[in-house]
């Protein structure tokens, strides 16, 4: 999923330590405030796909059939499902084709209803058929339906009875049937399979569930759906309210939960610009958690009554993007629209000269070093460390000012704070080769910058990802796929890259997967649709008051349900 960090423009659009004081008193004991920079986008679980919004999607609102074991990503427990299935319980087909859940009776929705099996295969059904631009429903679609999109432009690919048929209810059991096999299908279930009431949505002007209404639902606008700003779900909190104005969501206890209520009664995430606003608000004791960049951990360094949980382990990449066909309406940022001196032309990043020019041009050590204070490794493409394929060993670029210059002179002849630092240093380098380079960098509201990037807005910008379960398919498809959500962005297509991405995700052979991904590798080397800047490792800042909190990667924020303050 996209990840939030502060967000720079590039040419028009880039985007535990500490000391505990003797007799500490609590301040504010049931109510856990984080601050962060960076305010959702939506709360519909079936649109969200930026960590800013998926902090407060899951898990704290929304659940999935099963969820990952504390921090461990191997490993499953039941959660609105009672059993986890595997062929040893029977609940897995010996083909890999069919995996049945038996629902946990008795759950409560935040409205008081009670869940049943339907809601579970309408919410797998309007999650994949909601399919916005850009959005999560391949995760779905992709190991279901054996399609990324519903789509093919403008034209309906997929129809209802092909989706209907991948979800049915047994007695008490939603069972899933798909396409291929997928050895990550357990990964997915663990972290997008959503549940809302069936009955709620429809009444709220949502999709009823039938099949001669769907497509009306499909790929909607941001602010469409009931769901935008409303939230029903099982989770242990409810939604209090979300103000946009005030960039701030609110929860409080469901006091029905399934299992014990949560510890904490209140819970506020808030999104607070300013890095010394955090720090005060947290030295205060008036937030218990607060973001910080790389670059400010200094700053927070033995303060009193204050712990720092560092080197944590992170599927992530952040990643300067390519637009290859940037849209000139009402676009501000690409000047005159010429390469003038005063702009940028719409198909300026379409030279593969300009993007490897770039990528010559971009100080990698420096990011690293200003950035994440050294903390972070540069990786080769997409396939991270971590991750199957992954390999050290392949090409990546270095900065290099001579081979910069050299590829800028062949595409002229043929015709977050750590985000603000990766602008700078591009800046500086690209402008240092020829006095009539220039590159201006703007800083812009997350959820703005997202609607910009979507509409084919963006020039050269940084947008990181983030993890949305652990295998190498969830970064090749996003990076790579025609289908994925960058290309999509930018208009980056390679039928090569297509064929590959499909070829890894269906087989079952870990040898064969993994030299797949080394290709793709190879192809992201080439074409260059982006500049892999780092693979930072993470740290938290916290109140040393703070019981409960564990680390898991795949998480956007914070699982409140067992924290504590004491």
């Amino acid at each position: 999923m996209a990840a939030w960090f502060l967000v720079g423009v590039l040419l028009v659009l880039m985007s535990g330590a500490g000391t505990r004081a003797t007799g500490q008193s609590v301040k504010n004991p049931d109510t856990f405030v984080t601050l962060r920079y960076g305010d959702p986008e939506s709360l519909d679980p079936a649109y969200q796909y930026d960590t800013a919004s998926y902090e407060v999607v899951y898990p704290n609102v929304y659940e999935t059939l099963i969820g990952y074991n504390g921090s461990v990503l191997s490993t499953y427990v039941p959660r609105l499902a009672t059993e986890v299935p595997s062929l040893a319980n029977g609940l897995i087909s010996k083909d890999g084709l069919t995996y049945t859940f038996p629902i946990r009776p008795g759950v409560k929705f935040h409205d008081g209803t009670t869940m049943t099996p339907e809601d579970v295969r309408y919410s797998t059904l309007r999650f994949m058929l909601q399919d916005r631009d850009g959005g999560p429903s391949w995760l779905l679609l992709s190991p279901l339906v054996g399609k990324e999109s519903t789509r093919d432009g403008d034209k309906i690919v997929v129809t209802y009875a092909e989706a209907a048929k991948t979800v049915t209810v047994q007695g008490n059991n939603v069972v899933f049937h798909l396409a291929h096999p997928y050895g990550a299908f357990l990964s997915i279930v663990a972290a997008w399979s959503f549940v809302m009431p069936k009955a709620w949505a429809a009444a709220h002007g949502d999709w009823d569930g039938s099949a001669g209404t769907w497509q009306k639902f499909n790929n909607p606008k941001l602010q469409d759906r009931y769901a935008f700003d409303h939230m029903n779900g099982t989770g242990p909190f409810k939604l209090v309210s979300w103000d946009r104005q005030a960039k701030e969501v609110d929860l409080a206890r469901h006091d029905a939960y399934w299992r014990a209520p949560a510890r904490l009664s209140r819970v506020v995430i808030r999104d607070v610009a300013e890095f010394t606003n955090r720090r005060l608000q947290l030295q205060q004791g008036d937030a218990d958690l607060i973001e910080v960049d790389r670059s400010d951990q200094s700053k927070v360094m033995g303060m009193t009554d204050v712990t720092i949980r560092d080197d944590l382990p992170r599927l992530l990449i952040q990643v300067l993007h390519f637009n290859f066909k940037i849209d000139p309406t009402a676009n501000p940022d690409i000047g005159s629209g010429k390469l003038d001196g005063s702009g940028i032309p719409p198909e300026f990043f379409s030279d593969v000269h300009v993007r490897k020019a770039f990528a010559y041009a971009f100080d990698y050590g420096t990011f690293i070093r200003d950035a994440y204070r050294g903390k972070a490794i540069q990786p080769s493409g997409p396939i991270i460390q971590g991750l199957l394929g992954y390999d050290p060993s392949l090409p990546k670029y270095t900065f290099d000012k001579n081979k910069a210059a050299a590829e800028f002179k062949e595409a002229f002849n043929t015709g977050n704070t750590a985000r603000q630092i990766g602008a700078q240093v591009i800046k500086d380098a690209v402008e240092s080769l020829n006095p009539k380079f220039k590159v201006d960098i703007r800083n812009l509201q997350w959820s703005s910058f997202l609607q910009l990037t979507n509409a084919h807005k963006g020039t050269l910008y940084a947008l990181g990802w983030a993890v949305d379960y652990p295998d190498p398919d969830d970064f090749a498809q996003p990076f790579l796929s025609s289908k994925g959500d960058y290309p999509h962005r930018n208009s980056y297509n390679n039928p090569e890259a297509d064929r590959l991405i499909k070829e890894a995700a269906v087989s079952s052979d870990p040898a064969k997967r993994k030299q797949l991904y080394k290709e793709l590798t190879q192809i992201a080397y080439n074409d260059v649709p982006s500049i892999w800047a780092a693979q930072p490792t993470a740290f938290k800042v916290m109140r040393s008051w703070v019981r409960g909190w564990y680390w898991n990667t795949v998480y956007g924020g914070e699982d409140y349900y067992p924290l504590a303050k004491q």
